[in-house]
């Protein structure tokens, strides 16, 4: 019968890792896979998503009146990452052929406006929206200079607004930086590998058989411009016509005023242009734009300094706990039979592992936190190594999604082994435990994103996650994240509990007044963890809703490091510190001393949204970023939480297993 079941999980194992396979497709190493061309292969544009950082609420790029491609609107294929994060790409009616400059296309004419298309575009340029594009992969960048300094953005706006006129810009050039094929006649080199063996000969050509050059595309840059097309002579035209009069692009000059009952013509040029630049380096110029210098020496000297003060911490604590165990032990039976001369943590030998208020919510959040945790380090990590870079769109959120569910089998198992070893094993009520782990945070994770959800299908926006999308999240958790929860409780209830090395009174002790409330040193505990990461995350909160690449995953791996040991150092200080005045309800103290960093996440979310978001518009712009940041420390909370109550737990059984008791 054993071998049976086991026979049966493993089935079930493999089927979760062969779901799993659709979620890591996105993963892919920089620089594994170029795409060449030839001289005169067409090159198809693609276009995303409108944004802006006045709304945080994106819209399809057809939501606008642009040209649409001759064959009709067509996804481009996503993964759910792509979609939890707003990201719709289709198709568009631009294209280039390699190699070939071209100006003056027509590219075509619009309808005559409506009151409502021109209420529109009125709404999108007002509220500073971006048209972005990708070609190879690559999005659309615009360099801007102002005086000796040159800024990189991803896109270009839809218009711009001067006094109460609105231009749109109807007319791009683009720039299309290309990398010649490096052939060797001797060798080729395997991509990504220096070892001698990875060189493979190369049988020689005959001659008069070589082959053609073919290019790849390592830059797409885009200057937009506002020209009033004469609209007589655009109407006979086909799209990729000659505009039959010369078109002057000065990004600098706006022309085309939008009207109602009115035109526009679209039209466009491109150059191309040979460059030195590396195919794997192509990204270079997105991951250095603004800030850069800033960001690394902000993050060095944080790292300096809260590792300094983690080391002093670190050993004023070990060298107190020490000097106290040496005391203790120094005694001779007699004087420790006379504990009520004693003062400090040696008098609360009989309370100290008292099952606590609400264990089961304990083991919950414990469980959780786990799960939220592994999956921050084994992401972050993942990311670190370069399997999630910016090219791969989405790679970095459905990998989070797939490692939470694989962890649930931790979660499962730390909820219910802790369960256990709260009531010495008596209690083995593991199936609950883990049905309640199993829905905890992400029942309130389903509640917060369907309320927000709402919020964008009213307003329209592509951010709305999509019904058969929301399906297959629910499906996720249902068939593969509760079961492995499930599992794991089922081996956590196996495992042996933890032996307490002292008994614990029938008659809880009295705790004494004290000095300061309990929850002061709670709430100013998570001052110390806020300062481990408030700098980065700035750089989050940026990359997050102001549009900005974050790509230094190696510092975030390190600061992700120093967080959870400045977590477990704070924790196993304010246990100690109310073990020492006989407060010996540390269960729920140190969950809450670590987690408490969340709340000042949260306020420092606030204040951002004041002083740097201080542009965002609308009440619906502002519910969904306070709702995002109530899930963000809510995941903080569960995380952090758990690293402070499991280290206080293994110290706390080390303290009174290192004392001699009869």
């Amino acid at each position: 019968m054993g071998s049976c079941y086991l026979s049966e999980l493993k089935i079930y194992v493999l089927f979760v890792l062969l779901a799993c396979i659709q979620l890591v497709k996105g993963f892919y190493l920089p620089g594994s896979y170029p795409h060449k061309y030839g001289v005169g292969d067409f090159l198809n544009m693609k276009v995303n998503s409108l944004t802006s950082v006045d709304t945080e609420l994106p819209f399809g790029y057809y939501s606008l009146p642009f040209c649409r491609p001759d064959g009709g609107i067509k996804d481009s294929a996503e993964n759910l990452g792509e979609l939890l994060m707003g990201d719709r790409i289709e198709n568009s009616p631009y294209r280039f052929k390699m190699l070939k400059n071209e100006t003056q296309l027509f590219l075509c004419q619009t309808k005559p406006l409506s009151s409502g298309q021109f209420k529109r575009f009125k709404t999108r340029i007002h509220e500073m929206y971006q048209v972005n594009m990708i070609l190879d992969n690559l999005p659309a960048i615009r360099y801007t200079y102002k005086r000796k300094f040159v800024s990189g953005w991803t896109g270009y706006p839809v218009g711009v607004k001067i006094g109460k006129n609105y231009y749109v810009f109807n007319h791009l050039k683009f720039n299309v930086l290309v990398h010649k094929k490096e052939d060797d006649d001797a060798v080729i080199r395997l991509m990504g590998s220096s070892d001698p063996a990875s060189m493979i000969s190369k049988p020689k050509k005959k001659q008069g058989t070589e082959a053609a050059p073919q290019y790849m595309v390592v830059g797409f840059e885009v200057v937009p411009c506002s020209f009033k097309h004469d609209l007589v002579s655009a109407k006979g035209l086909k799209m990729y016509d000659k505009y039959p009069y010369k078109i002057n692009c000065l990004p600098n000059v706006v022309s085309r005023q939008i009207k109602v009952n009115e035109s526009i013509t679209f039209t466009y040029e491109v150059s191309f242009i040979e460059s030195d630049i590396k195919w794997p380096s192509r990204w270079d110029a997105y991951l250095k734009m603004e800030g850069s210098k800033v960001h690394w020496f902000s993050i060095l000297n944080s790292l300096t300094v809260i590792t300094c003060l983690a080391g002093i911490v670190l050993v004023i604590f070990m060298r107190t706990v020490h000097r106290d165990l040496a005391k203790y032990e120094d005694l001779d039976k007699e004087a420790q039979a006379k504990m009520t001369e004693l003062t400090g943590w040696k008098l609360v030998v009989g309370d100290v592992f008292r099952v606590p208020n609400n264990p089961s919510l304990l083991c919950v959040m414990v469980g959780d936190g786990i799960q939220i945790l592994g999956m921050g380090i084994v992401t972050i990590l993942f990311a670190a190594l370069g399997f999630m870079s910016p090219a791969s769109r989405g790679a970095l959120l459905t990998g989070m999604l797939c490692f939470y569910m694989i962890l649930g089998f931790a979660a499962g198992y730390v909820g219910v082994r802790l369960w256990r070893t709260m009531w010495c094993g008596e209690h083995n009520n593991w199936l609950l435990i883990s049905w309640k782990i199993s829905w905890f945070f992400p029942g309130i994770a389903f509640l917060i994103l369907t309320t927000l959800n709402f919020l964008l299908w009213s307003s329209g926006s592509t951010g709305a996650i999509p019904f058969s999308s929301f399906l297959a999240l629910i499906a996720l958790w249902f068939c593969v994240s509760m079961p492995l929860t499930l599992i794991g409780g089922y081996f956590g209830s196996k495992a042996p509990f933890i032996d307490y090395p002292v008994r614990t009174n029938q008659i809880p002790r009295e705790i004494p007044p004290q000095k300061y409330p309990s929850w002061l040193l709670v709430l100013g505990a998570g001052t110390l963890p806020f300062g481990t990461l408030f700098i980065e995350l700035f750089f989050i909160m940026s990359s997050l809703w102001m549009g900005r690449v974050y790509y230094v995953f190696g510092f975030l791996l390190i600061v992700l490091a120093l967080l959870i040991a400045v977590c477990a150092e704070v924790s196993l200080v304010l246990t100690y510190m109310h073990l020492c005045v006989e407060d010996w309800k540390w269960w729920w103290k140190s969950f809450l001393a670590s987690g408490s960093v969340a709340i000042y996440i949260f306020l420092y979310s606030i204040n951002y949204l004041i002083f740097d978001l201080h542009s965002l518009s609308g009440p619906v712009s502002a519910m969904l970023y306070i709702g995002y940041s109530l899930f963000m420390a809510l995941a903080i909370m569960l995380a952090t939480g758990a690293v402070g109550f499991l280290s206080s737990f293994w110290f706390v059984y080390y303290l009174f297993s290192s004392v001699k008791l009869d």
